[in-house]
């Protein structure tokens, strides 16, 4: 996670994240650690496609807008045509 969503995880408000695998990284009921913050408890991965993906989606993920948000994804994974990955949304909970 970028320190920049800390304060939004620590709040509640940012309780998920997409990610860009070959395949599930976590799983649902594990624990994943975050530097800096803490352990995560993992609720959930999906895989997703972006263009389903709704504004409240945005929201959930730290983001004002799903246009915000598109454009963030696309800066951290540049070349999704040729990489062989899928997305996944993870949804996650700070686990104190």
């Amino acid at each position: 996670m970028k320190k920049c969503f800390f304060d939004a995880i620590r709040a509640g408000t940012k309780v998920t994240t997409i990610r860009r695998w070959k395949t599930k990284r976590v799983k649902p009921g594990s624990r994943a650690f975050c530097p800096g913050l803490g352990w995560l408890a993992v609720k959930s991965v999906e895989p997703v496609e972006l263009n389903h993906l709704s504004e409240q989606d945005a929201q959930a993920d730290g983001f004002e807008t799903l246009a915000g948000m598109l454009g963030a994804l696309e800066a951290i994974y540049p070349e999704t045509s040729t990489d062989g990955k899928t997305w996944f949304r993870v949804k996650f909970k700070l686990s104190r």
